[in-house]
């Protein structure tokens, strides 16, 4: 994904919307593994986490993408990666979070009442999960991409169009039901 003057051609900006289709889905999936896994530890039981059918949690799709968007030049510096990374996740998560609440009345997530919550900001954000967030960044760029990256060489372009858009379609349509049923 070079990009080779200062405008984007059609072909580069169909790359960035594939990259970015497929870390959304990638993030989501992620996201609700990592909290399945991490209220199971911090309750002692299994809870669903995430507000759609389908395992994932949308705004670990959107963190991904926003990841990848404000890292992606500094790529070769894994410290900026990590920094950025805690700087960019920081914000979504806690302007999400307090939006939600305070618009919505909605509270998704409170840090108050979780283990390891230290530098709890209101409940909405914890130094733990920027810390964690900021790891899943450098895996993001420096493992997932360059996965992405070898898959879109080494498979047709029919293949890969599907594989980038397909999970978009099923998330859309997840969403879409969430929001008729709910």
């Amino acid at each position: 994904m070079e990009k080779s003057n200062s405008k984007f051609s059609k072909e580069q900006l169909i790359e960035l919307l594939q990259v970015l289709s497929l870390l959304f889905f990638i993030g989501g999936v992620f996201g609700f593994i990592y909290e399945e896994l991490f209220y199971r530890i911090d309750l002692g039981y299994w809870v669903k986490r995430g507000t759609s059918f389908g395992p994932w949690i949308p705004i670990y799709g959107f963190g991904s993408m926003l990841i990848f968007i404000f890292t992606y030049i500094f790529r070769k510096r894994p410290i900026v990666v990590f920094s950025l990374t805690c700087i960019v996740t920081a914000i979504l998560e806690f302007t999400t979070g307090y939006m939600l609440d305070k618009i919505c009345n909605l509270r998704l997530w409170n840090y108050n009442e979780e283990i390891l919550n230290f530098g709890n900001i209101g409940g909405y954000v914890c130094l733990r999960s920027i810390l964690f967030f900021g790891v899943s960044g450098l895996l993001l760029m420096y493992v997932i991409y360059p996965i992405i990256k070898l898959f879109r060489e080494k498979f047709n372009k029919l293949v890969y169009n599907l594989v980038c858009f397909i999970p978009s379609i099923i998330f859309a349509i997840d969403f879409g039901i969430n929001v008729i049923v709910f």
